[in-house]
């Protein structure tokens, strides 16, 4: 399979730099699917998980936010945080998702609550990600009935 180079940023460091054949990754308005040669591309992201397929094999990593841009056969995106499964402490992670959802009983309603779920969102999304650890080869993105798992 043809593939593109993946540069993944954040201010802090580089989280990956390799040859890929797909990337998935959560836009403004739902999944992007890039493949080799895609067309140019520049979009915003949200909080969510990005799937790298190398060599036929799944890798994850949580993001919570950013921009990605696609021209020639580079993807290079610019995020605001972004960790792989290895680097999530699940149990952490759990704890993070079981206080947003307490805070989120308490609020009544408003900018608090936005803050809130927003932060549920990211704290679900790195558990996900955390439970993902082990690399599976060839399942997610058109695998079959049901698609992406």
């Amino acid at each position: 399979m043809a593939t593109m180079r993946l540069e993944i940023i954040t201010a802090e460091r580089q989280v990956y730099d390799d040859d890929v054949e797909l990337v998935v990754a959560p836009g403004m308005e739902g999944q992007l699917g890039i493949l080799a040669h895609h067309a140019p591309l520049m979009t915003a992201l949200q909080p969510g998980e990005i799937l790298i397929r190398k060599d036929g094999e799944d890798t994850f990593l949580a993001v919570t936010g950013g921009f990605m841009e696609v021209i020639g056969n580079t993807v290079t995106i610019l995020a605001d945080a972004c960790e792989r499964s290895e680097e999530i402490d699940e149990g952490r992670a759990q704890e993070a998702v079981d206080r947003a959802k307490e805070q989120q009983a308490q609020q009544g309603s408003g900018f608090q609550l936005e803050r809130v779920a927003a932060s549920l969102r990211r704290a679900e999304v790195r558990l996900n990600v955390a439970r993902r650890r082990r690399p599976r080869a060839g399942l997610g993105i058109g695998s079959g009935p049901g698609g992406a798992d």
